[in-house]
């Protein structure tokens, strides 16, 4: 038997199968891409979305945490996973508090850019704060009169080492029960790994609080007035604690100018309060532009204070 084979078809048909393996080849390359391509802008939008909820969520969280005039209150946030949550401030008005989350999907931190804005809040805290559990605290800031509700965001996994505290300085953490704050008599009695803070003396890799002179030493000074600023200063990036004691300042000047016209309607009814408010307001405006002359207003603080519980028509 004898075999015929034509060479040049066999050529031909080899080039014809190549070249639709190497078509499909091609469009089922372009396919999968596509597909892929499709799948992560819907996992991105997905994750801008949920990033975007979470921020919302911990926004109206903060909303009920308002306190009486003499307690603080804790809640604990308990996130599905890791988050960063970012706290900006923005100034001008009464200025404005943001949130920004991040959130750890598929081993990355996702970066959506995703802002909300709140209003007539405070959060003071590191930024970004990163845990999957934090303890928010928040405490009522008077000065004289209720200005606001400061909110504290603590990560549950992080610890903070007091080193030589007063009793009333450590008093809050034990009465809210907070687990990760300790009371140390020296700084080699910290937990390891703890951020520490020693009070009125040196220490070796730790934070100075000065009592008497009421400033914490940080990347900068940071000056307070009243033990709700403290312990915001402690827990706060210092950026952002200036910037809300500017919004602070801000607010209480528009307090203290509705207490002054409140002041003259009453006196014109035969009910005088007595409180001059001018020296204040220029005081609490000068905070405004920097926040380390809040001292100056102490003893104005004080004196406003006492007036108003002496006086027979009290403001507030």
């Amino acid at each position: 038997m004898i075999f015929n084979f034509n060479k040049s078809h066999i050529k031909r048909g080899f080039l014809q199968i190549s070249f639709a393996w190497l078509f499909a080849l091609v469009v089922g390359a372009f396919i999968l891409l596509l597909a892929i391509f499709v799948s992560i802008k819907m996992i991105n939008t997905e994750q801008t979305t949920e990033d975007a909820a979470t921020a919302k969520d911990i926004g109206v969280l903060l909303n009920p945490l308002e306190t009486g005039f003499e307690n603080g209150k804790k809640t604990l946030l308990d996130l599905p996973s890791e988050t960063r949550i970012y706290s900006y401030c923005e100034e001008g008005d009464f200025g404005n508090q943001k949130l920004k989350v991040s959130q750890k999907s598929l081993g990355k931190w996702t970066d959506t850019g995703v802002e909300i804005s709140i209003q007539n809040r405070y959060v003071f805290s590191e930024s970004p704060s990163e845990g999957r559990q934090f303890y928010i605290l928040s405490l009522p800031f008077e000065f004289p009169f209720k200005v606001a509700d400061l909110i504290i965001l603590i990560p549950k996994n992080k610890n903070y080492c007091f080193v030589n505290p007063s009793e009333d300085f450590f008093k809050i953490f034990s009465d809210l029960k907070l687990e990760n704050v300790f009371n140390a008599s020296s700084i080699g009695s910290c937990p390891e790994n703890s951020e520490k803070f020693c009070f009125n003396s040196q220490c070796t890799n730790g934070t100075i609080i000065h009592e008497s002179s009421k400033y914490i030493e940080k990347e900068k000074n940071l000056h307070y007035e009243t033990d709700s600023l403290m312990y915001a200063a402690i827990f706060s990036d210092p950026d952002l604690y200036e910037c809300q004691v500017k919004r602070l300042m801000a607010r209480a000047e528009g307090l203290a100018e509705l207490y002054e016209k409140k002041s003259s309607f009453i006196a014109q009814r035969g009910c005088h309060s007595n409180i001059n408010f001018a020296n204040f307001i220029a005081k609490l405006n000068s905070a405004q532009n920097d926040p380390s002359l809040i001292h100056l207003l102490s003893q104005d603080v004080e004196n406003i204070k006492n007036a108003n519980e002496r006086g027979a028509c009290p403001l507030w």
